[in-house]
């Protein structure tokens, strides 16, 4: 069993990874001043961008629900990695040659060719890829070319969607890989074969044209497979299952081929099919993706928020088009309990004939693709309209009971302008009653929606949190100096202790930092930020490191070393005045005559404080 990686790899791992670039293939960044970057936490539903990134420091932090850390956490955090394989990911994208000791003994490193789990399993589905691939062109896949070939795919097209055909044969693919040195285990564990009655190892696709499905990355994690033959008795469509790459509730088909338009464009168009996906961009919808065998959902809301980057500012487009039979209403209603969850408006897309994308195309032709898509209508119209259509009209509990049926929907859109807008064609254009009565009812439902939404995080105007007390505001400077410039509050931070902190968990972080070596020894980026976490004894401290690593310093301009001194006069200043209480306080309760050493021993030290408390309070003024 191989070892631990070195420390000293790690360390260089970090060094040398720009944490932009690894963010910035799942989460749509842009500027938030001072050199920083910020988007939508892809860890947490949220409305306005509180997930900001530090390159100068290689790490990030969201102020939204507290994770952060440097490029090899975010890879744990969003790709469900471990420690090594995340190490092991960046190693590779930085070309460095990682070692690993046996154990902690002192053993003599060395290379490991072996990847992590996640990367052998990327490895077999490439590997599989090409083996698809080059079975498409047999005699045996002849119904498979045919069924594109019918639904108007060309081989260019099958070749940029990576289409392929799984032979006849029942371990064709399984002794390949096998060949190639792929374990029993691991190709088990891919979902790419699996074990007959028999124990043997077998294929799971056979007899079908396959899509392979590829995570924002660009790495296939997964296919899906179409039935060809009528003695075929599997489903329609059969799907990798679920594996430690594939979770078919987070993936969204081509979304490896339109999230750079998505976030260009601010428009996602959600279609059903693989075949749809190749209709809408073939067609010139370059935005299209759909789900791999599941209802569209919150996981899939949220991969496609933080490419739409989708908050008060910048508002994105979702764009159904679900078929227009019962069941693509059905789904398209659906998808509206979820539509409140972006800031953004929603609309829905339904072909008059009743044709999907791919139909559509083949019948029409690529320009009837982009006028479906430009004709959409606000998914909340359709679905009040959907909802009313149920009752009779003509009578007055037919209008109530559908009044009651519409208003939560209509509660359910946040902005209250728009709100009341729907309220009032509800009440006017749909069920021809007085707007007064719709409306309360639209409130009532309002006000219940409303209960459940929980408090905001409370901020300044800059987005900064709300400190609680000037102390704790510059104590949380100096402490962000420590971090983001160590080698200019070097010897000045040093030099103020932990006891000038009176917050317990600032002075719990200013500790750790004297134990990880102080910021005079340190050299910054990630590679220090992580040694003060490591040394953090307590847990409020050690979270609050990924908040102050990233958090903007409270000033225009890059910091100088009387910046750094005002802050650290003007916490000493904090922490003096209560001790200037404390002494005060003590010395009303000595009496002058009976303890006169005790007395005048205070008193000295009052005036030795309050001469102390002087100079601070100059040297914080200065320069202000």
């Amino acid at each position: 069993m191989a070892g631990r990686i070195r420390d000293e790899d790690i360390a260089l791992v970090r060094e040398r990874t720009s944490i932009g670039d690894v963010i910035s293939e799942t989460v749509t960044l842009k500027s938030a001043g001072g050199g920083n970057l910020k988007g939508l936490c892809p860890f947490h539903d949220e409305k306005s961008p509180s997930f900001n990134v530090s390159p100068a420091r290689n790490v990030w932090y969201c102020f939204g629900c507290g994770a952060g850390g440097d490029a090899i956490k975010f890879l744990m955090d969003a790709e469900h990695l471990s420690f090594v394989e995340s190490v092991e990911r960046l190693a590779g994208r930085a070309g460095i040659q990682l070692r690993y000791v046996e154990d902690d003994r002192g053993a003599t490193p060395r290379p490991r060719p072996q990847q992590g789990q996640r990367q052998r399993l990327v490895a077999a589905h490439a590997a599989a890829v090409q083996f698809y691939r080059a079975q498409l062109s047999t005699a045996g896949a002849r119904p498979a070319r045919e069924f594109l070939a019918q639904r108007g795919f060309d081989r260019a097209a099958a070749e940029r969607y990576g289409c392929g055909f799984a032979p006849e044969g029942w371990d064709l693919l399984t002794k390949h890989l096998r060949q190639q040195g792929f374990s029993h285990q691991e190709l088990v564990t891919a979902g790419l074969s699996r074990e007959s009655r028999s124990g043997t190892l077998i294929d799971r696709f056979r007899r079908r044209l396959l899509w392979p499905i590829r995570d924002l990355a660009g790495d296939v994690i997964g296919f899906g497979a179409r039935k060809l033959f009528d003695d075929d008795d599997g489903p329609k469509y059969l799907n990798t299952p679920e594996t430690p790459i594939y979770k078919k509730s987070h993936v969204l088909y081509g979304i490896d081929q339109a999230k750079r338009e998505i976030a260009k464009q601010g428009r996602a168009v959600i279609v059903e099919g693989y075949t749809d996906v190749m209709a809408c961009h073939l067609a010139g919808v370059t935005t299209a993706v759909a789900t791999c065998g599941t209802a569209f959902a919150a996981d899939h809301i949220s991969v496609l928020r933080r490419l739409l980057l989708d908050s008060d500012e910048v508002t994105g487009e979702i764009i159904f088009t679900f078929d227009g039979d019962a069941a693509g209403q059905k789904a398209a209603l659906r998808a509206f309990e979820d539509d409140q969850r972006f800031v953004g408006r929603t609309f829905i897309a339904v072909s008059p004939d009743n044709m999907d994308p791919c139909e559509l195309r083949l019948a029409k032709g690529d320009l009837a693709v982009r006028d479906l898509v430009a004709s959409r209508e606000p998914l909340v119209d359709f679905a009040l309209r959907h909802v009313v259509s149920r009752y009779d009209l003509d009578t007055v509990d037919g209008r109530i009971e559908a009044m009651h049926r519409a208003a939560p929907l209509v509660a359910m859109v946040k902005d209250r302008e728009k709100r009341e807008g729907y309220g009032r064609r509800l009440a006017e254009d749909l069920l021809g009653m007085e707007i007064d009565v719709v409306q309360r009812a639209v409130r009532a439902a309002s006000t219940t929606s409303r209960a459940r939404d929980a408090a905001p995080v409370a901020r300044d105007n800059s987005g900064l949190p709300v400190v609680d007390s000037p102390q704790a505001r510059v104590e949380r400077e100096a402490l962000k100096l420590a971090l983001q410039e160590p080698a200019l509050a070097g010897p000045m931070f040093d030099a103020v202790e932990a006891v000038e902190y009176r917050n317990p968990v600032h002075a719990s972080l200013r500790a750790a930092i004297a134990a990880a070596g102080g910021a005079s020894a340190a050299t910054g980026g990630a590679v220090w930020i992580q040694k003060v976490r490591d040394s953090c004894e307590d847990l409020a401290a050690q979270a609050l490191v990924g908040e102050l690593s990233v958090e903007p310093l409270r000033l225009d301009g890059p910091p100088d070393p009387r910046y750094v001194a005002i802050q650290l006069a003007g916490l000493q200043r904090g922490s003096v005045a209560a001790r200037i209480r404390e002494a005060k306080s003590k010395l009303q309760r000595v009496n002058p005559v009976s303890d006169k050493d005790t007395y005048f021993a205070l008193f000295g030290e009052l005036l030795s404080l309050e001469q102390h408390g002087r100079a601070l309070g100059e040297q914080a003024a200065g320069g202000l």
